[in-house]
């Protein structure tokens, strides 16, 4: 790849793009001058003013030059393009006399329109974020923020994916409280789970996945149950606690309420006790949030969330 961002494909680009337009020039310019020999004609031996070619027995193309305020267009499309050119960045590497960056640009959009809302901002800044889910106008905006940073993971509705939380069944990894919801937007998670199939070996990763599985009510080998709950309490509990109900500190699940992030199949629990998720079995990781969202958008956002599960608070 460091072939493809060398200063070689700079120069490359620039002198492309100049022999292209240089090239153009002459073209029009010789086109402008040059006639096409005339064949004379077959019965006075005179040369007549068509090319000779003729299409349905009396279509003839005859031998004139351009127009010349066409030709004159065409070399004003060419000035303009080498001014251009000078003014703003398209020669390789080369930045243009004004400076200007389709970066720059889009910041100075941005700060222009941030600084035309903050009034906006402001006001739901100084309100509570349970208030601020139960404004409309601030829904509205959350949702579009929604859509724009989150939705590629959690989806368009939020109902979540394989590996992505459903943020609409109350069921929270990390707490569902609005600080908790606002920390995760800033912050970003990062949820490991170790792997422990070298440590339990395939018969007891079988076990544990039997007793996870009953757990929730779901159908499960009661052998393999009983055998997996010793092990259960001997590798798992540290995390998800005796009761399997999980620890919010950590974002450990809850694996009593039949809620699953990867799904409940008894395959699917087994590969994730036997290679871990967050490692380098699986990527379980949600980014931080607070270099592309200000502390406003960030409380329009952590609302629109907290109101999604709660639905009967923001309605009232």
């Amino acid at each position: 790849m460091s072939d493809f961002t060398s200063d070689f494909w700079g120069y490359y680009v620039t002198v492309l793009t100049l022999v292209s337009i240089a090239a153009c020039g002459v073209l029009l310019y010789v086109m402008g001058r040059m006639r096409v020999q005339r064949p004379a004609q077959k019965d006075s031996g005179q040369a007549t003013d068509t090319t000779g070619h003729v299409w349905d027995e009396d279509l003839a193309e005859y031998n004139n030059p351009l127009p010349r305020w066409w030709m004159w267009l065409f070399y004003l499309t060419i000035v303009f393009s080498l001014v251009y050119l000078v003014l703003y960045p398209g020669l390789g590497k080369l930045p243009g006399v004004l400076g200007w960056t389709s970066s720059g640009a889009y910041a100075s959009e941005v700060k222009e329109f941030d600084a035309k809302i903050q009034p906006l901002y402001a006001k739901y800044m100084a309100m509570d974020t349970k208030q601020v889910a139960a404004d409309s106008q601030a829904r509205a905006m959350g949702e579009r923020l929604f859509l724009n940073h989150c939705a590629q993971c959690h989806g368009s509705d939020a109902g979540g994916a394989k590996g992505f939380p459903n943020l609409r069944d109350n069921d929270w990894l990390y707490g569902g409280e609005p600080g908790n919801i606002k920390e995760s937007i800033t912050n970003g998670r990062n949820g490991i789970m170790p792997p422990f199939g070298p440590v339990l070996g395939e018969q007891g990763v079988k076990n544990v996945a039997a007793y996870v599985r009953s757990l929730s009510g779901l159908p499960s080998d009661k052998l393999r149950a009983q055998l997996g709950k010793t092990l259960f309490d001997q590798t798992c509990a540290a995390c998800h606690g005796l009761d399997a109900k999980g620890n919010q500190q950590i974002g450990a699940p809850n694996l009593t309420d039949a809620i699953w992030l990867y799904g409940g199949s008894e395959a699917t629990i087994i590969e994730t006790i036997t290679r871990g998720r967050g490692t380098a079995g699986a990527v379980s990781r949600m980014p931080s949030h607070k270099a592309d969202l200000d502390e406003g958008k960030i409380q329009l956002l952590t609302a629109y969330v907290w109101g999604l599960s709660n639905t009967k608070s923001v309605s009232q």
